[in-house]
């Protein structure tokens, strides 16, 4: 995926490995290890790519996993093992299903990963699709969409500098409870995924 913030025209790659669709993963991925997902990261961090990116899915329904395989690395621990293990190359999550769990939670996991990495979060955010998921979780399937939009206002706030973060929405508030530490960013970039006319309209 090409991006432009400043400047030339760079490239970031969803990582192998982490998540194995039958859409896009290539027969050694089921037999690869840790190590080598390590050698793509830093082959990446080598040569030159913007960004490296993990998937969230929590669990995956009997009726789709043959498409989509139930191989679906955490995407906070992936990022955060290989911040380790790289030196410049940006972390993306390609995307966290943000309505799977709630903005602190979220907050607190990609702060962290911001903090341990030196600043090189990309929160990649979406919506998600697979209603078993959200059943699972105890979580709003079909308000998804305003579930996300409210999200992303409440994860900036709680991504910004302040120890006590404090935001009120329809769905989540909260004020006087401080997380740290906070990210080394001022402030971690937000990126919306999906192709949905209400996602482009997000983005």
């Amino acid at each position: 995926m090409p991006i432009q913030p400043n400047g030339p025209l760079s490239y970031g790659m969803q990582l192998p490995i982490q998540s194995q669709s039958v859409i896009y993963a290539e027969p050694w991925e089921a037999a690869a290890t840790p190590a080598d997902l390590v050698r793509v990261a830093r082959a990446a961090d080598r040569a030159g790519f913007a960004y490296v990116a993990g998937c969230d899915h929590v669990a995956i329904p009997r009726r789709l996993a043959e498409g989509m395989s139930t191989v679906w690395y955490d995407p906070v621990a992936t990022l955060s093992f290989l911040a380790g293990v790289t030196e410049r190359v940006l972390l993306l999550s390609h995307v966290a299903v943000v309505g799977l769990r709630h903005p602190l939670i979220t907050a607190k996991q990609y702060a962290t990963l911001d903090h341990l990495s030196g600043g090189r979060l990309i929160l990649g955010v979406g919506a998600g699709h697979v209603q078993e998921e959200f059943e699972a979780v105890g979580a709003d399937f079909d308000g998804r969409g305003g579930v996300l939009d409210e999200s992303i206002d409440a994860l900036r706030a709680a991504l910004g500098p302040e120890e006590y973060p404090e935001f009120a929405g329809e769905r989540f508030a909260f004020s006087g409870l401080g997380q740290l530490p906070r990210p080394a960013q001022e402030r971690v970039p937000v990126w919306v995924g999906g192709s949905s006319p209400a996602a482009v309209r997000r983005a």
